[in-house]
């Protein structure tokens, strides 16, 4: 069908109203004519006429009728690579590189447009990367220069995925010239060769390992070093180890007497650390691992890009181990990363490195001790890992005891600092594990867990915001959103420091919004939450104008802490962005069965503290909460509470106790004048004479139920103007009539 019978119902708008539509003033009659023929979607457009559509009204910035030509283009479910033919076999591929990202820039067409791009990329990478292809661009090498120039640049975007057929051919020796065109190849490919060159050294035979070792010497990556030195250490030929120490000096690294364990432990750090330098494929969803059988040669097992790093981590520090057993710092390093690969796993996904059957994380974790525990903890708190934070203290808890639990350990105390975490699951699990523990010594921070404890119960499941915007409007307006969404949020701040006194005054804060601040301030703000103690591991929402919001998204891409979204996007939309922030770098917000939970632990521990008399974590320091929790609580945890209060000495815990019992009825009040009179047996009466009025009349006038509890509270006062004397004589005197 050709373009004119397929004519759009704006063919028939007058001029004017085209302009209006979104095309220039100016337009010349032959761009009407285009834009009258393309305004409108066709049933049956071909995808080429789909592309040249989308491009051109983009350029003449018809943002809403470019979607409607590029979800059409989608909805052909093309192949990336089918797509790279469509683009490439066009005459518009100048057009579509240049129009796509300013494509991206538009909130109308950002999400297709980012389909769009993704999708191109990832042809051109999959075509690369294909094994034939790389095999017949090898196979360039061997010709002329100009096929010697495009094999070479084909095999650079392959990267990675080319080194098993490029070290094959570096080392047949039957083709010296292919071989020697390889070579050069493969230095080219950087730090993509670095580690299945290593990966593949301890299994090649001495000649081969002395190639490959001159090969990666000319790859200026300090990240062959440890495999270097191991390769060096057990070597028994001299040319081998004479070719590693020259690599290892040429490399930046000490030629002999390196410490093999403490060169691994560190490369898996960095790896840990997920180093830009160390991730081959920023921004794919797959990384490689590798293995080298002498039979096949080297092999490649791609895994998911989220527990890629762990998996090296975890290879490297157990190669570290294996060298030297007695160093819980690799260990702690080992167990970090395994944690990690659990917490960052996709859900549903079966990691190639560690196949079901194994034992899981917190096996290995608790196995490992109390100190190791502690170090993992140390590391969490230092990167703000919330989530390994919290297994940390899951794993302390079933280990550790008495004074253990606040030990120093390598110069820190992990769990004492994790009372301070700006975290409340944090904080409520480290006051959790330290009530268990029963101390009967005080600590530094043994006065912050009694009162954690309380906020469990008190107020666990409210969520706290911070909002910086640079006018009253913009906060009024994220304000109204947050609150929709149930948080409490902080008073109006154009900076951190001005919401500083407001964050000293809030238990936790849960969630940091930066509203259109100007995009160079960005970045320094986050640098200063990031540096507060009470909100360095906050999720951050950066709400971007449209002229920064590409480069700031860039910027923070890989941090998990850290999103950013354009400022005009749909209040729904922004809603989400902010939930999967939370749940991705603190677990989400506490649900309400979560709160439960907790607050039902905490009673249970403050009780237990209660019930021993523990002087160094004082029950009495929950008081004030556990009054306010009083009168919100309902049903056996409000009774768990009036537990507690009746083992405070304190006048208002008594007092509370009292006035809950009278704004009750029934089986309630009872209760609660049973745990008023266990108060009073134990302080002696603190009740005022009002209430003692109110258990004189019920005693004479209130059910049996509730009379002959207010019976007992009236005796357990043992008051000198005995009140029970004038109802015993009203009694008498009713029963002589």
């Amino acid at each position: 069908m050709s373009k004119s019978d397929r004519r759009p119902v704006f063919s028939a708008l007058p001029i004017f109203l085209l302009t209006l539509a979104g095309l220039p003033a100016g337009l010349p009659l032959v761009g009407v004519a285009h834009a009258q023929e393309s305004a409108q979607p066709a049933e049956k457009a071909t995808p080429e006429d789909l592309l040249k559509d989308f491009i051109y009204f983009t350029r003449i910035d018809n943002y809403e009728v470019a979607a409607g030509y590029l979800r059409q283009l989608k909805d052909l479910n093309l192949k990336p690579t089918e797509l790279v033919t469509l683009v490439e076999s066009s005459d518009q591929k100048d057009r579509f590189e240049q129009t796509v990202p300013r494509a991206m820039r538009k909130v109308e067409l950002e999400e297709l447009a980012g389909w769009l791009f993704k999708t191109y990329e990832q042809g051109k990478l999959e075509r690369a990367r294909d094994p034939e292809q790389i095999k017949a661009n090898i196979a360039l090498l061997s010709g002329t220069i100009r096929g010697r120039l495009l094999g070479s640049e084909r095999l650079k975007m392959a990267g990675e995925y080319a080194m098993p057929q490029l070290l094959a051919a570096y080392l047949d020796r039957n083709n010296p010239a292919l071989s020697s065109q390889v070579r050069q190849v493969i230095v080219s490919l950087g730090s993509h060769a670095v580690i299945p060159l290593v990966t593949a050294l301890p299994r090649l035979s001495a000649e081969q390992q002395e190639l490959v070792v001159n090969l990666v010497a000319d790859v200026p990556y300090s990240t062959s070093i440890p495999f270097l030195a191991d390769l060096s250490g057990a070597t028994s030929v001299e040319p081998v180890k004479a070719a590693c120490q020259r690599a290892i000096e040429r490399l930046g690294g000490a030629p002999s007497g390196a410490d093999v364990a403490g060169l691994y432990q560190s490369l898996a750090e960095s790896y840990y650390q997920e180093r830009t330098e160390l991730t081959s494929f920023s921004g794919e969803d797959f990384q490689l691992l590798w293995s080298f059988d002498p039979g096949t040669g080297l092999l490649m097992n791609a895994i998911r890009t989220p527990v890629y790093h762990e998996a090296m981590a975890m290879r490297l520090a157990a190669r570290s181990l294996e060298l030297r057993p007695d160093n819980p710092d690799a260990l702690a390093l080992w167990v970090s990363s395994s944690f990690s690969r659990e917490i960052d796993s996709p859900s549903g996904y079966e990691n190639p490195t560690y196949p079901k059957g194994r034992r899981n994380a917190m096996y290995y974790a608790v196995a490992s001790g109390a100190g190791v525990g502690q170090r993992v903890l140390g590391r969490a708190l230092a990167a703000n890992d919330t989530p390994l934070a919290r297994q940390a203290i899951a794993a302390i808890e079933q280990t550790a005891g008495g004074s253990s639990l606040w030990a120093d350990t390598a110069g820190q105390r992990p769990l004492l600092a994790a009372l301070t975490y700006p975290n409340r699951r944090v904080q409520f699990d480290s006051a959790l594990a330290l009530a268990a523990a029963q101390p009967n010594t005080a600590f530094e921070g043994s006065e912050r867990v009694v009162p954690i404890l309380a906020s469990a119960v008190h107020e666990s499941a409210n969520m706290v915001a911070g909002v910086v915007a640079p006018d009253n409007e913009t906060y009024q307006a994220v304000r109204a959103m947050l609150e929709r969404m149930k948080f409490s949020v902080l008073p109006y701040a154009k900076n951190l420091d001005e919401l500083a006194p407001a964050i000293a005054d809030s238990a936790s804060v849960d969630l940091v919004v930066s509203a259109n601040i100007s995009g160079d301030a960005v970045p320094a703000l986050i640098e200063q939450v990031r540096g507060t103690s009470r909100v360095s591991a906050a999720p951050i929402m950066v709400l971007a104008a449209s002229d920064t919001y590409q480069s700031l998204r860039r910027r923070y891409e890989t941090d998990k802490t850290v999103a950013v979204r354009q400022s005009a996007l749909a209040e729904a939309t922004v809603a989400k962005a902010i939930q999967q922030l939370i749940d991705d770098a603190s677990g989400g917000a506490l649900n309400t069965d979560e709160a439960t939970s907790y607050a039902k632990r905490s009673l249970a521990a403050l009780r237990d503290l209660a019930v021993s008399g523990n002087s160094v974590l004082s029950v009495s320091e929950s008081t004030t909460a556990l009054i306010a929790a009083l009168g919100e609580r309902k049903g056996a945890m409000r009774l768990d509470i009036a537990e507690i209060l009746a083992r405070i000495g304190q006048d208002r815990s008594q007092i509370a106790l009292m006035d809950a019992a009278m704004a009750a009825s029934g089986a309630e009040r009872v209760e609660l004048m049973h745990k008023t009179t266990a108060s009073a047996r134990r302080f002696g009466s603190m009740l005022q004479p009002r209430h003692v009025d109110q258990i004189v009349e019920l005693i004479a006038k209130g059910p049996d139920a509730e009379a002959n509890a207010a019976a007992a509270l009236l005796g357990a006062m043992d008051m000198k103007d005995n009140r029970v004397v004038p109802l015993i004589l009203e009694h008498a005197a009713k029963a002589s009539k």
